[in-house]
This record gives C-alpha cells, structure tokens and sequence, in this order.
C-alpha cells in the first residue's frame, strides 16, 4: 500500500498541482494582457475623441487634418467628407470652437487587435460672441489596431 500511495498518487497529485499551477499562471498572464490592451485603448480613443471633436475657428483645416491621422477604414473617408463639406467651412464663416473632454470611459473589449471603449464625453461649443453652451454625451468607440497603432474605425453615439 506504501508503494501505491509512493510510487503512484504521491507523482499524480505533483503532476496535476503543476498543470494546475501552469494554467493559472496562463489565466493571469492573460488577464493582465487584456488589461494592458484596454488600457492602450482607452487612452486612445479618448486622445483621439477629443482631437476629432475640439478646433478653434483659426485653426479648424489644421486641427481637424490632424485629426484624420487617428482614423481609419470608413469611418476616416466619413470624417474627411463631414469636416470639409460642413465643419470647416462653418466654423470658419460662423467662427465657431469647440472643446471636447473626456471626464469618463471604460473597455467593452479588448483583443491585441480590436477594441470597444465607451467614452462620456462633454463638449463646450462657441459661435461668434454668443455664450458658450454645453453637452454632453456618450460615444462608443470603435478601434483597430494599424502599424503598430490604435486607429478609430467607427464612432458611435449611445
């Protein structure tokens, strides 16, 4: 019996705590890999929400093209369309500004190549010398990774 108990369990239960051990530490690392991505993924897609969203009548064409470096696939052809047809040559001739900020956001999902974020988002807009009226609102924002880099592929209001 010493035998069975030495030779056989003893060997069984090592082998089994050591797989057990290797798949937490796969579960862990993995976890923590989801972290770091979501996190790469929210910061740029706030960075890039409030780049798409804050220009200065002055500097609306520079603002606005920089922006468009934070984008990609369809949601970058939209963008250039909406911002050369409509909000360059309005704020230009109404003198309109707008600040965007992030006060909040958070990971949906996250892989190393594909994520969701949902941003709250606020927005001060100016016209002329009218007062400044606020807004705010959420946005859930899509983004592939490109080269190395987080890209905004699609932008939606919830």
């Amino acid at each position: 019996m010493k035998r069975v108990i030495v030779y056989g369990l003893l060997p069984a239960l090592a082998l089994f705590a050591a797989a057990a051990a290797g798949v937490l530490k796969w579960q862990d690392t993995s976890v923590r890999e989801t972290e770091v991505v979501g996190t790469e993924a929210m910061r740029a897609a706030t960075e890039g929400t409030i780049a798409l969203l804050s220009y200065r009548p002055e500097t609306v064409v520079k603002d606005l093209e920089s922006a468009r470096g934070r984008l990609t696939g369809t949601f970058l052809n939209a963008y250039m369309q909406l911002t050369h047809d409509v909000v360059i040559p309005g704020a230009q001739q109404k003198q309109i500004s707008a600040v965007a900020t992030v006060p909040g956001a958070a990971p949906v999902s996250a892989t190393p190549s594909h994520a969701v974020v949902l941003l709250f988002v606020n927005q001060t807009i100016t016209v002329g010398q009218d007062p400044p009226t606020n807004t705010a609102s959420s946005v859930r924002v899509t983004l592939d990774k490109v080269d190395g880099r987080w890209l905004i592929s699609h932008f939606d209001p919830v």
